[in-house]
């Protein structure tokens, strides 16, 4: 069982018993995992449980009558279920829960229901009902009954077959026999129920001699087996999927009657196989449960051809009863097996894989009847011929042609192109899927293999490759299952390495993620430098007023001076403009298939002024087949790591701007130094953080999971793996990179807020200083200025440094510059220690070890620590109370 259907049961038992609290399900999916055996438990001995289950119900008949009735449907899981709830029955305190959840439930449901009202009224249970009444109830009941369980008329049952065939496949139409094949019963072969003629009536039997009714009894019985009716012994009516019962005459001979009555069962089977066989053979039904029939139609010959020699006997005198009897026992096994399985296969309504598990679960079960068994063999191996006809094509040339769904894989209309443009394509999981009520139980541990196999080779095919594996054999129904699990495995081995050599050599995957990798991930230095000097004026525009050509044109040429300019897939490299920053790109991509998703995508667009820099990311162009790996989703996950990345070197460079305009100032004598020194410390720790986070996602979280993905992709054997290991790669990436936690990114943001206000605040200051110094230094001097001039200049600059000096004290007295820097600063400790806090939290409680180096380099020399600890303390006191 998959991690994925452990989730779902999980899920859907809890919310089947309404379980609210605790742990939730992870808890309980963490200990079935932690107790899953190795192998699989194919069978279980259900016999035990059964008798114990019907001994502890309150209703044993209707427990053992269901059993049997879903037994002959064939239900999957059948036995494994009833063993389990035999386990539930020793566990007292399981059955107290049990039993608390079901009375809850039902005070519920009657809470509920009582609201309600009914159609039908009944008198209060102190009065008598009269038979008036009951009969009323009676036929009531019965029509509910009737409405309920009836089977459809198989004229209904083959048009809605036909429907829905022709609605999926609107190209291929089902032949259908003609109407007349229908609506002549004499063609049918089975009883033909009419009135009784009118005349005069037939003497009775019981009063004819011994020897007469001996022969006129057997004369009427070589016509019922055959689906005739008798003089004396005629067929009763049958409603759906009854059997068929006789009516014999009442004055026939006790002796001779008791005789007759153990033949009739045979007549039976034969109206019931013939029925089926009648019914099932019509296209709609599928190719298995044709080919099905067509076997049961070969040995119903064989059953004719007795028959027809009994006649014959019967015509020279040489038959008796007792010589019927005797010559038609050896056939009765084999029509009661043909009969049960004609039965449970109507009852199932089985078709294509279900019809293969029922015949398989037969012959299996018959282990020790040697007859039985090959008789079963027999029927699963021709109606298996179609069902591994579409297999091979599937397994050998990645081709499904299955014009009645029948086969366990299912193809659905997606286009391959939509990978580059939906976020939430899933071409690759929901192109072809697996069908689970048409896998054969026989192949169902195969049913993954089976799937990928096919897939892998139609990815080929879609290139405009014919392939086809050379190990190619027909495969044949066994019980030896390892027969058709050995070629199973061979064409998926075959397959898999087809595609994977396709993918990593001709078309060059690792280079390909090599190539993102140097523009999302920002692998290549001196380019980012580039194309960040040639695009800053660009981008500091709003994004309504960017003009993209000139953006690729910029791109264009940065690549074309950097080292960039050796990558032979840089031309699909291109700009996009994203209608939301990265924040908001994060939460719609979060929010994929959850109740958000609508609301979100539906929201109205807040970013009215957005800067072409908050808007900015690159975008890459993939072509088929590579978009299985490289498709939209992943791409969403590069995008939004790059664009983390692009700002955080934004911002870096921002400070460093910030730092070297600052160098003017040390030209000033300024007697209030301290917001002055204040503001540089507080850039310098701004500065300090933004490197150290780059550093740990480029250097500590980035490169070290590029190598392990390198390393695994060397190592993988089919794509599921390469597709396992890159999306393994980039969610890795996005959770240590904090882009996966709502609660650090936050706090993550309003530090580069925090940082982008301070550095504007600092250029404001720092312009209006030039303009100052500007007005202050200009001259009206001509020519090369002369000794006396020379030092009338030194004097000048001389006073202007000075008078510059104390503009600048006024400045800052006046507008408070002191404290905007003291909240700035404040700001940004608070900041900063809320992350370093939260990081710690979840480095402990949530395993997230990789996070901690991010405290270690900031808090190097335990700055934070005596702070950091206060509030681990004030954090354990307030979880006390």
């Amino acid at each position: 069982m998959s991690e994925y259907k452990i989730h779902h049961d999980v899920n859907e038992l809890l919310s089947l018993l309404h379980v609210r609290g605790g742990d939730g399900a992870e808890g309980y999916i963490d200990l079935l995992q932690k107790h899953r055996t190795p192998y699989v438990t194919t069978t279980v001995s259900a016999h035990s449980a059964k008798v114990k289950l019907a001994e502890f119900s309150q209703t044993p008949e209707d427990f053992l009558r269901k059993y049997e009735e879903l037994k002959s449907k064939n239900a999957r899981n059948l036995d494994p279920l009833v063993y389990l709830l035999s386990k539930f029955c020793e566990d007292k305190e399981m059955l107290q829960c049990l039993q608390q959840n079901a009375k809850e439930r039902a005070e519920s449901s009657a809470n509920t229901t009582s609201t309600t009202t009914t159609s039908y009224t009944l008198p209060q249970t102190s009065t008598k009902i009269s038979m008036q009444e009951l009969e009323e109830l009676r036929k009531k009941i019965g029509n509910v009954t009737a409405s309920s369980s009836a089977p459809l008329p198989a004229e209904v049952t083959r048009k809605m077959l036909r429907d829905k065939h022709n609605k999926k496949n609107p190209t291929q139409q089902i032949p259908v026999f003609p109407n007349w094949v229908y609506e002549r019963p004499s063609l049918l072969g089975d009883f033909i129920t009419s009135p009784t003629p009118a005349g005069d009536p037939p003497v009775a039997i019981g009063t004819l001699p011994m020897t007469t009714q001996e022969q006129a009894v057997v004369e009427d019985l070589l016509f019922v087996l055959i689906g005739v009716d008798g003089r004396d012994i005629t067929a009763q009516p049958v409603l759906g999927r009854q059997n068929r019962s006789f009516i014999v005459d009442s004055t026939l001979d006790m002796s001779i009657k008791e005789l007759v009555n153990r033949i009739l069962p045979v007549a039976s089977y034969y109206s019931t196989i013939t029925r089926f066989i009648e019914e099932k053979s019509s296209f709609e039904y599928g190719q298995v449960n044709h080919a099905l029939t067509a076997a049961m139609r070969t040995l119903m010959k064989e059953y004719l051809i007795l028959v027809t020699q009994l006649e014959h006997l019967q015509r020279q005198g040489l038959l008796s009863l007792q010589k019927l009897w005797f010559y038609i026992q050896p056939t009765m096994r084999t029509m009661e097996i043909l009969a049960s399985i004609a039965s449970s296969l109507d009852k199932g309504e089985c078709m294509g894989g279900s019809t293969l598990s029922l015949l398989h679960d037969r012959t299996f079960n018959y282990t020790g009847d040697s007859q039985a068994q090959e008789l079963c063999l027999y029927l699963t191996k021709a109606a298996s011929v179609p069902y591994f006809e579409i297999l091979e094509k599937w397994i050998y040339r990645g081709i499904i042609k299955d014009p009645y769904s029948e086969f366990m894989v299912e193809e659905h209309e997606l286009q391959k192109e939509k990978i580059q443009e939906d976020y939430n394509d899933k071409y690759w999981d929901q192109r072809y899927t697996i069908v689970l009520h048409r896998i054969p139980s026989f192949l169902q541990k195969m049913a993954d293999k089976i799937l990928s196999t096919g897939k892998y080779l139609n990815v080929v095919r879609e290139c405009g490759r014919d392939v086809t594996c050379p190990d190619a054999k027909e495969v044949l129904y066994t019980l030896k299952e390892r027969a058709y699990v050995e070629q199973i495995e061979k064409a998926y081995n075959y397959a898999s390495k087809v595609l994977l050599d396709f993918l990593m050599e001709e078309k060059e995957l690792v280079s390909r993620l090599r190539s993102i990798k140097h523009y999302f991930l920002m692998d290549k230095g001196d380019f980012f430098v580039h194309f960040m000097d040639l695009t800053e004026e660009e981008l500091k525009k709003p994004v309504d007023d960017i003009v993209p050509p000139r953006l690729e044109a910029l791109l264009e040429l940065a690549l074309r001076m950097s080292t960039a300019n050796t990558d032979p897939f840089k031309d699909d490299l291109k700009i996009d403009l994203m209608p939301h920053d990265v924040i908001t790109q994060l939460l719609r991509v979060l929010a994929i298939e959850t109740k958000q998703e609508k609301a979100i995508i539906n929201a109205d667009s807040t970013d009215a002024a957005l800067s072409g820099l908050e808007a900015f990311s690159f975008d890459y162009i993939v072509k088929w087949p590579l978009s299985l790996i490289i498709n939209r989703k992943a791409l969403t996950r590069y995008q939004m790591l790059f664009r983390h990345m692009f700002y955080c070197k934004h911002v870096e460079r921002m400070l460093c701007n910030v730092w070297i305009s600052n160098k003017d100032f040390k030209l000033y004598s300024l007697n209030s130094a301290k917001w002055f020194s204040a503001a540089f410390a507080l850039r310098q720790r701004m500065l300090n953080f933004v490197q150290n986070i780059q550093y740990y996602m480029m250097f500590e979280v980035m490169e070290p999971t590029w190598h392990i993905m390198e390393t695994n992709l060397k190592t993988a054997s089919n794509i599921d793996d390469v597709l396992c290991h890159h999306t393994s790669f980039l969610d890795n990436c996005l959770k240590d990179c904090m882009l996966t936690n709502p609660e650090l990114l936050k706090i993550f943001s309003k530090l580069m807020s925090v940082c982008v206000m301070f550095t504007n605040c600092m250029q404001r200051f720092t312009q209006s200083m030039r303009l100052e110094r500007l007005s202050l230094e200009q001259g009206t001097m001509d020519g090369p200025p002369s000794q006396s001039e020379q030092a009338e200049e030194a004097e000048k600059k001389r006073l202007t440094t000075k008078l510059l000096a104390e503009h600048v004290d006024a400045l800052q007295s006046d507008a408070g510059f002191e404290a905007t820097i003291s909240k700035f600063d404040s700001n940004f400790s608070m900041l900063l220690l809320d992350l370093l806090d939260k990081l710690s939290i979840y480095s402990t409680n949530d395993c997230e070890h990789s996070m901690i180096s991010i405290i270690y380099r900031l808090d190097f020399n335990g700055f934070y620590t005596e702070r950091l600890e206060r509030m681990a303390v004030e954090r354990s006191q307030k979880a006390a109370v």
